[in-house]
């Protein structure tokens, strides 16, 4: 099933130059009706931040995150609630997530769910990334915004997975507890009434911690086959919207090509069909060099695999296209603060060798 070609108001698909982060106009669409709920003129603040209701037509139409940014902070001004983002949420519709909401709701377990969000999470924006790992009895999933983002957006994002696991799971399920990189807002009455949940502010990173039991239960709607259908939709439209995106096709080769040990930035370049002289100068544009993309490629890697029983120490050192364990091991520590197998032990994975 092929989805409809994306279309991006106010803005060209990225070639040469930077790449633009966008988010899909669903999602702007939501902060409209929570805007009209809050008794506001949703229309005049979107043409205040640029945007024209018709340009989110379609349901593969992309913003600018440049205009969402400002439609955020014309939408807490204009509300004074600073738990604005939070109430965002409650205005999600199935599709605002393109088929990648129809994925989490099919998923067998909240773990497969969380996996799938962090997978397919540029269909939603290509502003924000997922970690989701399993520590000792506890999983976590970070959210991390790639670029500056509002306070209210990933609040937003926070209700709405939390939102998805209570659809899954009950009314009245919470996770363990939510810490919010975000200072602590003036008045948190609302947060603490829409979530449902220990609350920390000021923390060093976004995260839902989940325990391990509720994460791995399976669920009464999974459906296997109707996740796999709407992956593959997923999927598509990715790399229809992520085409031009050079630092998104770096790490695609990297994945695929780091078990046969570690690709000079000319191997990559030639497998992109373009010079290396070429492949730097269009990573410049975008503020970023072809070894920070490698390094943060093996990170995110060397957290999955390590969360896999099956894998050894010594798997993950030549997945990750290291020539020597200590090597890795100096990665590792840099990227953590411990070794591997401290890191497993302390998440009560078991110890590779």
């Amino acid at each position: 099933m092929q989805p409809p070609a994306s279309t991006v108001y106010g803005s060209t698909p990225a070639g040469d130059g930077q790449a633009v982060r966008t988010t899909l106009g669903t999602w702007v669409k939501a902060i409209c009706r929570a805007l009209e709920a809050a008794g506001c003129d949703s229309t005049a603040m979107l043409a205040e931040a640029g945007l024209d209701l018709k340009s989110l037509d379609g349901p593969t139409a992309r913003c600018p995150l440049t205009h969402t940014e400002r439609l955020w902070r014309i939408a807490v001004a204009a509300t004074g609630d600073p738990a604005f983002g939070i109430k965002v949420a409650s205005h999600i519709k199935q599709t605002t997530f393109h088929a990648l909401g129809y994925g989490l709701s099919a998923s067998s377990t909240l773990k497969e769910a969380f996996e799938r969000a962090q997978r397919y999470c540029h269909v939603a924006s290509d502003a924000i990334e997922y970690e989701f790992s399993r520590i000792g009895p506890e999983y976590h999933f970070v959210i991390e915004p790639a670029a500056n983002v509002a306070d209210e957006s990933v609040d937003a994002l926070v209700a709405a997975y939390l939102r998805m696991c209570r659809s899954l799971m009950g009314h009245d399920y919470s996770p363990l507890r939510i810490e919010f990189r975000r200072a602590h807002p003036g008045r948190i009455e609302d947060f603490q009434r829409l979530l449902r949940a220990p609350l920390l502010f000021g923390a060093a990173r976004t995260r839902l911690v989940f325990d391990r039991e509720a994460i791995e239960r399976p669920l009464d709607g999974g459906n296997p086959e109707l996740a796999r259908h709407h992956d593959a939709i997923a999927l598509q439209y990715l790399s229809e919207i992520e085409r031009g995106n050079i630092q998104w096709r770096v790490r695609e080769v990297l994945t695929r090509r780091l078990a046969h040990g570690e690709p000079s930035q000319e191997d990559v370049a030639e497998f992109l069909n373009m010079s290396a002289r070429t492949l730097q100068r269009k990573l410049g544009e975008c503020g970023v060099t072809y070894k920070e993309i490698l390094d943060q490629t093996r990170r995110v890697l060397a957290l999955a695999y390590l969360s896999a029983p099956r894998h050894t120490v010594s798997d993950v050192t030549y997945l990750l296209g290291f020539s020597a364990g200590s090597s890795f091991t100096r990665a590792f520590r840099r990227w953590t603060g411990q070794s591997p197998s401290d890191w497993r032990a302390a998440a009560g994975i078991g110890t590779g060798s």
